[in-house]
């Protein structure tokens, strides 16, 4: 830097990003990961290791007295978390590891990635309602995202990508880049659906839903319900009806009912019918039962047939949850009158509740690996790619294992649950940073027109002071 002036000295200039910020000795850059100590750019995070286990235990190796503890041989994974990054990768990556694993030699590439090409899906698991699908979805005023496709029991985000990132304001920019950081670092954050929810998404929690935690996801839709617990409910009850926002279920008319030679029962419900005891569209999409706007589950009752129903017929109304349920007796009009719940129909009820998984949130990044970052790895970039496509190499995020997405490119996909601890940083461009590691053969490293000559042992790499190593860990898929 000898083109600084005297009243620059002591500044050093950090070129792991475009900002290339300029940075006075004690103090860091604007991402906080890069300081001047004692005029050296240093990275602030120590690098992290992963002591994975080479294998399990077999119980048969220690008979009765295995305790459950793992072999003594252990495996350092080099993860790309505090390694630094060497953007715009017009040199090797930070760490290309070499170690011999059960008489393999291995080469692992670890590098932080900077990735504007990025954001989060955001799966939800509950049966509440949070907005229709395409809204919007704003944090602190600004759109972040928009809901994408309901899956079956669970809503659906998807959160950042570059339009947001890089192609709004200056602030949607850095809402989104703060979004996503917090999102991914397993942080909570809340986010307003246009025209939908208030929620408070953190991965590996409960959302929290206009303001209530919600506690489970459905057993089935209203249709699987019927199906699953028809038997349960045989010669115990006239007629049930499975409240659900996408198929509401009739036991009578459904086929499990036909199965057991029930009668219908002539209770017809709104909506429209698709095949016999399935109806779609019973109500709209809401915080009530089933995920529809209903309160009174009576609402979605057209008309009773007098010439199938008979005074005295029993009813049960349940939702796909069990969280709301009703027992129902008809009277001479054969209108439906409320009455207490036998035990037994109150036990398979409570049994639907028993078969639904928690409610919870995963936070699972998306990002392309492409560009220069595939330079810091081989010469020749498309060879990485048609590596990783071949299953030669394998991709992981802080040592966790990715989906590779087929296609073009090498598009991944990460459950940050899996992943240490505040691996996630950002740079002011915006855009997020995130650990990436390359795994493979020598042989085929060496294939590939990999940087030979920047190859370090993995024992250089463990002799370093400023490492943390996390004992204990298995991180294979």
């Amino acid at each position: 830097m000898t083109d600084e002036s005297p009243k620059d000295e002591g500044l050093i200039r950090c070129d792991a990003c475009p900002v290339l910020c300029r940075i006075r000795e004690g103090r860091a850059g604007a991402c906080d990961r890069y300081a001047n100590v004692q005029g050296v750019l240093t990275r602030v995070d120590p690098l992290l290791v992963l002591e994975q286990a080479d294998r399990l235990v077999p119980f048969a190796e220690g008979a009765a007295s295995w305790q459950g503890d793992r072999a003594v041989q252990a495996v350092p994974v080099i993860t790309g978390v505090g390694s630094g990054t060497t953007y715009p990768d017009y040199k090797p990556a930070p760490f290309i590891v070499g170690a011999s694993v059960k008489g393999v030699d291995t080469v692992t590439v670890v590098s932080e990635g900077i990735f504007s090409y990025c954001g989060v899906k955001v799966k939800i698991d509950t049966d509440r309602y949070v907005g229709p699908e395409s809204a919007a979805v704003f944090a602190e005023g600004e759109q972040v995202g928009h809901v994408t496709t309901a899956e079956y029991g669970s809503q659906m985000l998807s959160l950042g990508g570059v339009r947001h990132l890089t192609g709004g304001s200056k602030k949607e920019g850095w809402v989104t880049c703060d979004t996503l950081l917090n999102l991914c670092n397993k942080k909570a954050v809340e986010l307003t659906v246009e025209g939908g929810a208030r929620i408070l998404v953190q991965s590996g929690q409960p959302p929290i839903i206009d303001g209530d935690r919600e506690e489970r996801m459905r057993v089935g839709c209203g249709s699987a319900t019927i199906g699953i617990f028809a038997r349960q409910w045989f010669g115990k009850v006239d007629e049930v009806i499975v409240v659900d926002d996408h198929i509401t279920g009739v036991l009578t008319e459904h086929q499990a009912g036909q199965f057991l030679d029930m009668p219908v029962s002539g209770i017809k419900v709104r909506g429209r019918r698709s095949t016999p005891g399935r109806y779609f569209q019973v109500a709209e999409h809401g915080a009530g039962w089933g995920g529809t706007d209903i309160t009174n589950p009576l609402d979605i009752i057209d008309r009773v047939d007098p010439k199938k129903a008979r005074p005295g017929m029993t009813l049960l109304m349940v939702s796909t949850t069990g969280q709301d349920s009703a027992w129902f007796v008809l009277d001479d009009d054969l209108v439906p009158r409320p009455a207490p719940m036998p035990d037994d129909i109150r036990q398979v009820v409570d049994r639907i509740a028993e078969n639904c998984e928690p409610a919870l949130c995963t936070v699972l990044f998306m990002a392309g690996a492409g560009g220069s970052l595939r330079a810091g790895v081989t010469e020749n970039p498309v060879r990485l790619t048609r590596s990783v496509k071949d299953a030669l190499t394998r991709v992981t995020c802080g040592g966790a294992p990715v989906y590779v997405w087929p296609g073009g490119g090498i598009t991944v996909l990460v459950d940050v649950a899996a992943m240490p601890d505040n691996s996630f940083g950002y740079v002011p461009t915006p855009a997020l940073v995130a650990p990436i590691e390359f795994s493979m053969s020598r042989q085929d490293y060496e294939a590939l027109g990999g940087h030979m000559d920047s190859i370090i042992p993995v024992s250089e790499v463990l002799g370093r002071d400023r490492i943390i190593t996390l004992t204990g860990a298995d991180t294979r898929p």
